[in-house]
């Protein structure tokens, strides 16, 4: 299990199983909104995440795709905690970062490498493709049926 929170402790959460896919992404938008090169999120479904306390708030922020995206933050630090793109009530983006021990889930794909910042070294036994790629050829076979459950 998984545990994590924000930067002042009011919002603590676990996760309750291991998350289907972790992206490390390299978009403009993650890097205008973290402030930093990248981000890495891990997908999990929302029921798999347990709130120990606090109860973050939803912000709605503004991409270049022009599609929904809400950042949930701890309404006291305001650090951001995990996300939803596209309004997908079942499905949170969780920021690694936020976790306890982040080094327990390193990224499983690099995503939208075609703006990484040129002085970012990436893995040779880490996938990374220039925009997204094709869920069918990377996710595990679980990871694909546990999506499927929740988002149809």
């Amino acid at each position: 299990m998984h545990e994590g929170g924000c930067s002042c402790g009011a919002v603590r959460y676990r996760l309750t199983s291991e998350p289907m896919f972790v992206h490390c992404c390299h978009c403009l938008d993650c890097q205008r909104q973290t402030g930093s090169a990248f981000v890495l999120n891990a997908l999990i479904e929302t029921d798999r995440i347990e709130r120990i306390s606090g109860e973050p708030i939803p912000i709605a922020m503004p991409t270049d795709s022009g599609r929904p995206h809400d950042v949930y933050r701890c309404p006291n630090c305001l650090t951001a905690v995990w996300s939803d793109y596209g309004r997908r009530p079942n499905l949170r983006f969780v920021r690694v970062g936020t976790l306890d021990d982040p080094k327990l889930l390193p990224p499983d794909v690099h995503i939208y490498v075609r703006s990484k910042q040129a002085w970012v070294g990436l893995p040779a036994d880490v996938p990374a493709v220039e925009v997204y790629y094709e869920m069918e050829k990377l996710w595990p076979a679980e990871s694909l049926a546990r999506r499927k459950a929740i988002l149809g």
